[in-house]
């Protein structure tokens, strides 16, 4: 009887220690792994950078009835004109995140080449010489837009100011010369796509449209000063831009 206790004691301590070992070896096979970090583009942050491209100005100036009709212009007649050129410029801005929708605040200056010239042969000699230019565009404005990981698709608009010059001459009948410059005041709209290629590089495409209020421009002739109404009634412009923006909190999905 006392043998067969002992041997009982033996083989249950031996099922024992196997139970344990196979358990251990099967907590070890099936450990859970890390969880793994995807790291997202956190488009959060101030940013600066520089734009290129091309603008077209749509210019219009009238006779606003004031004086006589210098270059050959009654009161009510007048010209509209299209130029384009190359433009350039720099942009500063921040961004907030939240989820995929992304908000912000931007700044742009920008120097452009738009100008014309037309002779007034309708009315009059044909001595009339009209000129303009377009040579600095300004915006403060607000953006709103989706996020796609490295993707931003977004519109913004706001507040646009351009630079704007008239000249006349005239030099038959009721003659004389003058110009003068403004800052004409208006809104802009726009639309656009950038890319994160880097966590600080960024770059994209942008088309934005605004148009402006008149200005009178006082011009001198022989008989007086006589005004025209003018504006760059419409600007439209198309650019590839290129921003670093600097480090914010880093975004993870688990």
């Amino acid at each position: 009887m006392r043998n067969k206790l002992i041997a009982a004691f033996a083989y249950t301590t031996a099922l024992v220690s196997t139970g344990a070992a196979s358990a251990a070896d099967l907590g070890a096979r099936y450990t859970k792994a890390p969880a793994y970090v995807e790291p997202l583009f956190n488009w959060t942050g101030f940013y600066v950078g520089g734009h290129i491209g091309g603008a077209w100005t749509n210019e219009q100036f009238v006779n606003n009835g004031i004086g006589a009709p210098f270059g050959d212009l009654i009161p009510g007649e007048g010209y509209r004109q299209r130029g384009s050129g190359i433009m350039g410029g720099a942009q500063i801005g921040y961004n907030w995140q939240a989820n995929n929708y992304v908000f912000g605040v931007e700044g742009t200056i920008s120097g452009l080449d738009n100008k014309g010239s037309l002779t007034n042969t309708v009315f009059g000699a044909g001595d009339d010489v009209f000129s303009w230019r377009t040579n600095v565009l300004a915006t403060i404005l607000g953006r709103a837009g989706f996020a796609v990981q490295n993707n931003l698709f977004y519109i913004k608009g706001g507040y646009a100011g351009a630079n704007n010059r008239l000249s006349v001459s005239d030099t038959v009948g009721v003659s004389g010369s003058g110009g003068q410059t403004h800052w004409a005041n208006g809104w802009t709209v726009g639309a656009g796509w950038e890319y994160g290629i880097t966590r600080n590089w960024i770059v994209g495409l942008e088309y934005n449209y605004a148009a402006f209020g008149s200005q009178t421009y006082q011009l001198g002739g022989t008989s007086g000063n006589y005004s025209f109404d003018a504006k760059p009634r419409d600007i439209q412009w198309a650019v590839v831009r290129a921003s670093y923006k600097f480090d914010a909190p880093t975004i993870a999905r688990y």
